[in-house]
């Protein structure tokens, strides 16, 4: 048994509103025994006739005024739908989550909503902040669908996905009215560490670092005395005291880099992370775009 489609609705409201099968097929591009079976068609499957006959003029049924009026708003749905299909799969409605670890939250937070903002009002962007290894958990879990990281800090695992890896660069940094910066020149370890060193938690991999320039005393379990999960809220703390941060310099802003012998080797690496094998929302690729062009800028 034939079911009703949309074809045969749009067969209907078109005859309707042209009242008459010769205009309404010339509209639609079909012959007119064409139309008479899609719309018989249609009438079997209704249970009812739509159209009263009289000779060549015809007249919706009290039947088919009732018909019309869902027709029309059947088809009105279908078109929005497809619209909305259209507009999700180009990433311009919908919704998407992103996290962000700590760093890159300060650098990208304010940017990724002022693009939506200007470009894509219509997507709701969620952005979670975290430190790395919560932002992982939360995209395993499946309420995240995509997460901006510290990658140094991931685990290895067969479900995470890790694109578009970029190097920024990483210093100790310090107000402008800071002793040592308005002393000038180069600081040793040991200046600084008269001063409360503030850092987020750093991987192995720059702990390693730290020692082989430096040496032992440059451990962070000895060398860091202030920890905390944020970036924003360490660069406070360097704002307001004479506090050093070891963290990224594109968050610095009006901080100064101490400079420091040897050089500072350390670089905080970051990237996207995706789950893997699990369908992607249509909106992740303008941002994927979008952090290209920003790491460029930053490095």
């Amino acid at each position: 048994m034939m079911s009703l489609t949309l074809i045969q609705l749009r067969h209907f409201v078109v005859l309707a509103d042209h009242g008459s099968f010769v205009r309404a097929s010339e509209a639609l591009f079909l012959t007119q025994p064409a139309l008479s079976r899609s719309i018989r068609a249609l009438e079997d499957e209704l249970g009812g006739a739509l159209f009263d006959r009289l000779g060549r003029r015809i007249s919706l049924t009290p039947f088919g005024q009732e018909i019309l009026r869902r027709a029309r708003r059947l088809i009105s749905d279908a078109e929005d739908l497809k619209a909305a299909g259209k507009a999700l799969h180009a990433g311009l409605i919908g919704k998407l989550r992103i996290g962000l670890s700590s760093a890159p939250g300060v650098l990208f937070s304010t940017m990724l909503m002022q693009h939506m903002a200007e470009h894509h009002p219509r997507l709701q962007l969620h952005i979670s902040r975290g430190n790395t290894l919560v932002m992982l958990s939360e995209l395993q879990e499946q309420r995240l669908d995509a997460a901006i990281v510290d990658i140094r800090s991931m685990m290895p695992s067969a479900n995470l996905q890790l694109e578009q890896i970029f190097d920024l660069g990483a210093g100790f940094l310090a107000r402008p009215a800071h002793p040592l910066v308005r002393e000038g020149g180069a600081v040793t370890l040991a200046q600084m560490k008269a001063y409360p060193i503030a850092s987020t938690p750093l991987s192995e991999e720059v702990a390693r670092m730290l020692v082989a320039d430096y040496g032992p005393e440059a451990n962070p379990d000895n060398l860091i005395t202030l920890r905390c999960d944020e970036t924003s809220h360490i660069l406070d703390l360097a704002r307001r005291t004479d506090a050093i941060v070891l963290t990224v310099k594109a968050v610095a802003g009006e901080l100064v880099t101490l400079d420091i012998e040897p050089r500072l080797r350390a670089t905080a690496r970051f990237g996207l992370v995706t789950l893997a094998g699990r369908h992607e929302a249509p909106a992740l690729q303008p941002v994927r775009e979008l952090l290209a062009t920003w790491a460029v800028q930053l490095a």
